[in-house]
């Protein structure tokens, strides 16, 4: 590995662990992946903005668990949350406290929620009108019914594991039944609809719950707390700009609002400026059609977030990758555990390596993604190192150490050499999986064309979705391309360069 190439990796690991520090005199906007929370965090967005205060807006991201850790970390400064999930699940305790009293436990932390914004969105369960109908369910404990064993629940991701969720849910009601897997928020409305699930959890303010004609279960047993929609921020946010969003969205506008996003196609930004800006009625647009929302206004960012991911892993994973490479080759014993533990690492599942890597890091977005995306591309780099440097000849070697040449001039001028075609097609193979695996870095505000696919997954939307797919799955191609150009040019005149080099996938794959 030259000194070259080495620099250019500090310099792109020095760029990603400074971003954060480019937005330190912005307030960051934080989100979850769901649309009352993206419309939420549009609207604070824009509302201090309109007070003349910078600001940016994270969207969807992830879970309650990873929002806390970039707002400790100092990664999102504030974001729309709710108070029963403040208490049970970032403060494990019960009850409906005060604002005072919630703030008097939030305070060890660094955190106050303020700006109740005047609206309760509780969890409930809900079940197709029809069929609760014919079952004679109206409350959740009719779910005891013998009727209702049959029944095949569709619960969300974060319902089940959250400690005000399903487990708890099950243990005071004495619920028989197994929710088998989770399904995502924004998927769940259809899968109820089309009868491959009778029982899905929602919130209660959701747009869909009339389109769909569902019955909502009376919870009899008083199980949920109160979900007082407020703003969950860092101590040193400034309320001022904030505080004319107190009281302004009781559940009737949040339901508006919701329907404006899900059933008419509007965008969350434009759902929000019409409420900041007091606008009575939607303006008559003509629908975006498919190429519109492809090239939109964010193609560009996205495109140089995807690609800052990408190639800032895939440098990185090369100046790591090929010296473990020649070690392995050089000491064989050591050739085994490096493999395997690379091999390893790319079993992980994605969103498992994020959220530990969030852990480590200490904060969200580009660099816990960018670590990630290193650490997947190392397996094909390492392994066809190890390969291409096994494929040289010991004449080869023999010849050149016969004429003078020590082992570091050997390795340099003669065996990486001819490795190189090798090489080169494990470093593109690792460029095209990055190019997809990237796009899951949106869950942690990395950004990248992976923002459209969640805000897709958030409303079924599957325009969306597709528009955060396709360029996600043409830039794949383009990569690849342009690896395969450069190994045609670069490799053409070296002796049994191309003859020599087996295809990619083989050793790669």
């Amino acid at each position: 590995m030259t000194a070259r190439w080495r620099w250019l990796a500090v310099l792109i690991t020095a760029a990603c662990v400074a971003c954060p520090a480019w937005s330190a005199d912005r307030v960051v906007v934080g989100s979850k992946r769901f649309t009352e929370s993206y419309i939420l965090g549009e609207i604070v967005r824009q509302t201090l903005q309109q007070a003349g205060v910078e600001a940016e807006h994270k969207q969807g991201l992830g879970n309650t668990g990873i929002l806390e850790q970039a707002l400790a970390t100092g990664a999102v400064d504030v974001y729309p949350e709710y108070t029963g999930t403040i208490v049970r699940e970032l403060l494990k305790k019960e009850g409906n406290p005060s604002l005072a009293e919630l703030n008097e436990w939030l305070a060890p932390r660094g955190f106050k929620a303020a700006v109740p914004l005047g609206f309760n969105d509780t969890y409930a369960l809900a079940m197709r009108e029809s069929q609760a109908a014919r079952l004679g369910i109206t409350k959740i404990s009719d779910l005891l019914k013998p009727e209702a064993a049959s029944l095949r629940f569709g619960l969300s991701h974060e319902f089940l594991a959250r400690a005000d969720g399903w487990p708890a849910l099950k243990a005071a009601y004495q619920l028989p039944m197994q929710p088998g897997g989770g399904i995502d928020h924004g998927i769940a409305y259809d899968a109820i609809g089309a009868e491959r699930v009778d029982v899905i959890d929602i919130y209660s303010t959701d747009a869909k719950v009339g389109r769909y004609a569902l019955r909502v279960l009376q919870d009899d047993r008083g199980f949920f707390p109160k979900y007082d929609a407020v703003l969950l921020m860092r101590s040193g946010v400034d309320l001022a700009p904030l505080a004319k969003l107190q009281g302004r969205i009781d559940a009737k506008t949040m339901i508006a609002m919701n329907a404006q996003v899900e059933l008419d196609g509007m965008s969350f930004a434009d759902v929000a400026q019409r409420f900041v800006q007091g606008t009575a009625k939607p303006a008559s647009r003509t629908p975006a059609t498919f190429w519109q929302r492809l090239f939109a206004d964010d193609f560009a960012r996205l495109l140089g977030q995807h690609l800052l991911l990408v190639f800032g892993s895939l440098v990185i994973a090369v100046a790591v990758g090929v010296p473990l490479g020649i070690a392995a080759f050089r000491w064989p014993w050591t050739a085994g555990p490096l493999l395997g533990l690379t091999g390893i690492l790319q079993t992980v599942p994605s969103l498992a390596l994020l959220a530990f890597l969030i852990a480590i890091v200490g904060g969200i977005g580009l660099v816990p993604a960018v670590l990630a995306l290193f650490l997947y591309a190392l397996l094909p780099i390492v392994r066809n190192t190890v390969t291409g440097l096994r494929m040289v000849g010991a004449d080869m070697r023999d010849a050149a150490l016969s004429l003078g040449l020590t082992p570091r001039q050997c390795l340099r001028h003669v065996e990486l050499p001819l490795a190189m075609p090798t090489l080169m097609a494990g470093v593109k193979t690792a460029a095209v999986i990055n190019v997809g695996t990237a796009t899951v870095a949106a869950f942690i505000g990395a950004g990248g064309f992976g923002e459209r696919i969640v805000a897709g997954l958030a409303v079924n939307d599957t325009g969306a979705m597709l528009a955060g797919a396709l360029p996600s799955a043409v830039l794949a191609l383009i990569v690849q391309w342009l690896f395969d150009a450069v190994e045609r040019f670069a490799f053409a005149r070296v002796p049994g360069g191309r003859r020599g080099a087996p295809r990619a996938e083989t050793i790669a794959g």
